[in-house]
């Protein structure tokens, strides 16, 4: 393994995941919010300047290829069950956030069943779309509870707010991110669906023909 400035901030970004929940613990809020807020946001920029940097300098390596998803998935994943959390255990969030967490295990054991031909399993563009899309809902959600914090010194539930009269930018960060993870479940759904489909050919018995 080369300590490459793209394994580097893959690796980074893999001990970020951790370091969200970790804020909540050392840091009053809605400061908890904010430094959760940031580090996440950090790691999910990273996410896209390692694999360029990588391609860029020509530096992809195994060890890369392999940590990259691994880190992706344990942001999406940690961050989910903070932000699940803080917003009052609202059935709209834990629904969307549970089609998430149900995908992210099923494919990366999906992966782990099939070994080396798991590479044959490229990451589409949809994929990539999907990891964005969990990003900046997860982004919207901390801006939402941390700003609803502020307000109200208590946490919301994720969508909770006033409606049009008294509409304010928590309410709004809330409502917005509730629909974009709706949109980020709806997107790992159909991903998932499609890995379990091109994987279906390495599953079958040998009799099977």
């Amino acid at each position: 393994m080369r300590w490459t400035l793209p394994n580097i901030l893959t690796v980074l970004r893999l001990l970020a995941a951790p370091g969200v929940a970790v804020m909540f613990l050392y840091f009053h809020r809605p400061w908890a919010d904010w430094f959760a807020l940031t580090l996440f946001i950090g790691a999910a920029i990273t996410d896209w300047f390692d694999g360029y940097l990588a391609r860029a300098w020509s530096q992809e390596s195994k060890f890369g290829a392999m940590l990259d998803p691994i880190a992706d998935k344990a942001m999406v994943v940690i961050a989910l069950v903070v932000i699940t959390g803080y917003s009052g255990m609202n059935p709209w969030l834990i629904l969307p956030a549970t089609v998430i967490l149900f995908r992210e295990v099923f494919v990366s054991g999906l992966r782990e069943f099939i070994g080396a031909d798991a590479g044959k399993l490229k990451v589409t563009k949809l994929a990539k779309w999907k990891t964005t899309a969990q990003m900046v809902a997860i982004a919207t959600l901390f801006l939402g509870t941390g700003l609803d914090y502020l307000a109200k010194g208590r946490a919301p539930r994720a969508g909770e707010g006033d409606l049009p009269q008294g509409l304010s930018l928590a309410d709004m960060a809330n409502h917005l991110g509730l629909a974009l993870i709706w949109v980020a479940a709806i997107l790992t759904a159909i991903t998932g669906w499609d890995y379990f489909r091109k994987a279906l050919p390495f599953l079958r018995e040998p009799h099977d023909g």
